[in-house]
């Protein structure tokens, strides 16, 4: 389980690229590789490896807020970890006798956040009902609000406010 600790994020796009990269750590000439431009129709092009990419903004509903987060090897403090794990139920005969087990939290810090990403395809724009990125995560934030709705907004027909991907 992770605690988000907050800190000075800065406002970022994330950019989803059709191609696998294998390195994780900062480039020091970072425009030599990668300089998305927009040309006078609005539309995002680059280059990568020599290759014409197109860019597809894809926008977070109005209500979520994406974040970008570096793991660390801290861990919160017993004391102020409070979900535990629930006793086993009384039904179950495979359930050990224990009353609780903690669960470790690790600290993560928000190192940035966005509002959109910009996912790039080769030959055109990204088709949304094709790509499967941006399907799944039009159909994962319908699900993560509808198992976080409560039931008094439900019935008024209101969205919860203020998720974080």
């Amino acid at each position: 389980m992770l605690s988000i600790r907050p800190s000075n994020p800065q406002r970022c796009i994330p950019n989803l690229l059709p191609a696998r990269i294998n390195h994780n750590g900062p480039i020091n000439d970072a425009e030599r590789y990668w300089k998305p431009e927009t040309d006078d129709k609005g539309k995002r092009h680059s280059y990568f490896r020599g290759r014409h990419l197109h860019g597809t903004a894809l926008p977070l509903p109005n209500n979520y807020t994406g974040a970008i987060l570096r793991v660390t090897d801290q861990q919160l403090p017993q004391s102020q970890t409070q979900p535990q794990q629930p006793p086993a139920d009384e039904d179950d005969e495979d359930a050990e006798t224990e009353e609780s087990i903690p669960v470790e939290v690790n600290i993560a810090e928000q190192v940035g956040e966005f509002d959109q990403v910009i996912v790039w395809g080769h030959g055109g724009e990204v088709d949304g009902s094709g790509d499967a990125f941006i399907r799944g995560m039009s159909e994962w934030v319908g699900f993560a609000e509808s198992m976080h709705i409560d039931e008094e907004e439900k019935d008024k027909g209101t969205k919860p406010g203020g998720n974080t991907v």
